[in-house]
């Protein structure tokens, strides 16, 4: 990431840590993205980073950023420009600590659990086995929600383009006028049930989360045994798996909604051209609205097809994921295995802690 980047990214932090409608995760995200590609590139970028004419860079951009934003600038940039600009360093020194630290810790476990290595190995396949059992009726459900929903919708707008097709064979006087309902028809059905698509799929991410806190918390307590006094190093891998697994699911959530949010807008320029054919009118207007309404239900399904698609293959992947993320897990208790860069993960989730908390601390100052 070059410097100007950087600044780029730091200064949506500062705007983004003022504003009260923001949330912690899209603040932690900015943060986390620019951790990562900082910590990926070369090494001249971070020395550059913490020279002190960069750090008066980030300085000043804090402060007219803040300026714009704020009425109560003053107390926020005392804190939010120390926060952000020692961010770097701070992550850098707590990445090799605690990557020093887990590497330690997971040593200690696979010890301790190498002599039931045969059991433990089985009893993870055994959760994890029970995990995707616990799973696949998800990702069949949303499949046979989105076919439910999407013909629903397809009946209704067909049932429309039907009866405008009517209208346009009868001998009407002001054809125009007669019409001109159905482009307000069609965009209130698309919103209506694109809506109603979104609140039936919500609930799924949830009910999967019950299903991933129920499956972690399984395997915490059939290893449990086997780890004795090392319960605080078995808690910590296990909630970095449960971390990991969240990010999945709520990603899940994420894609449902901007995916139905999508096709919202994909069948409303339908709408919009049904609305301009109307307002020009002209001699052909009949023939032009008879093809138009033929066309309709072709243009409908298609958009229904590949929504439904996008969406069920959503759901096949975050079980994938999931069931992976358990796999990963029994490997890595595996005596000499587990990657050491997995140490990011738990890094993670202390940055994204530490930013809901200061953004907190900064929405307080602002009350």
């Amino acid at each position: 990431m070059g410097l100007k980047a950087a600044a780029l990214i730091f200064g949506l932090l500062a705007i983004a840590g003022a504003q009260a409608d923001v949330s912690a995760d899209q603040v932690a995200d900015v943060v986390w993205t620019y951790f990562t590609q900082l910590s990926s590139n070369a090494k001249e970028t971070v020395e550059q980073l913490q020279k002190a004419e960069i750090s008066q860079q980030l300085h000043t951009l804090f402060q007219d950023n803040l300026q714009s934003v704020s009425t109560y600038a003053g107390d926020l940039q005392r804190q939010l420009i120390p926060f952000a600009a020692n961010l770097p360093a701070q992550l850098t020194e707590e990445s090799r600590k605690l990557k020093e630290q887990i590497h330690q810790e997971l040593e200690q476990l696979q010890s301790r659990l190498s002599p039931h290595a045969d059991k433990v190995h089985q009893q993870i396949s055994r959760n994890i086995q029970e995990l995707r059992t616990k799973l696949s009726p998800y990702a069949e459900e949303l499949g046979t929600q989105v076919d439910k929903d999407t013909a629903e919708l397809r009946q209704q707008l067909g049932l429309l383009s039907q009866d405008l097709q009517a209208k346009l064979k009868e001998n009407l006087g002001n054809l125009q006028a007669s019409l001109a309902p159905y482009a307000d028809k069609l965009q209130q059905q698309i919103n209506q049930k694109v809506g109603d698509t979104k609140r039936k799929l919500t609930p799924y991410a949830d009910e999967i989360m019950a299903k991933v806190d129920q499956g972690v918390e399984e395997l915490h307590r059939s290893l449990s045994p086997y780890a004795e006094e090392l319960q605080e190093q078995l808690s910590r891998q296990l909630k970095e798996l449960s971390f990991q697994m969240k990010k999945g699911v709520e990603e899940l959530r994420s894609q449902l909604s901007e995916r139905t949010e999508e096709l919202r807008l994909s069948l409303t320029p339908y709408a919009q051209e049904l609305r301009e054919k109307l307002e020009e009118g002209g001699a052909d207007l009949r023939e032009s609205m008879t093809l138009y309404a033929k066309g309709l239900d072709g243009k409908i399904s298609q958009q229904m097809d590949e929504f439904r698609q996008s969406v069920v293959l959503y759901g096949e992947n975050l079980n994938r994921l999931l069931v992976q993320k358990m796999e990963e897990m029994k490997q890595k208790l595996e005596p000499h295995t587990g990657n050491m860069e997995d140490h990011l993960v738990f890094l993670e989730k202390d940055v994204r802690d530490r930013v809901a908390s200061f953004l907190d601390s900064l929405r307080q100052l602002g009350n």
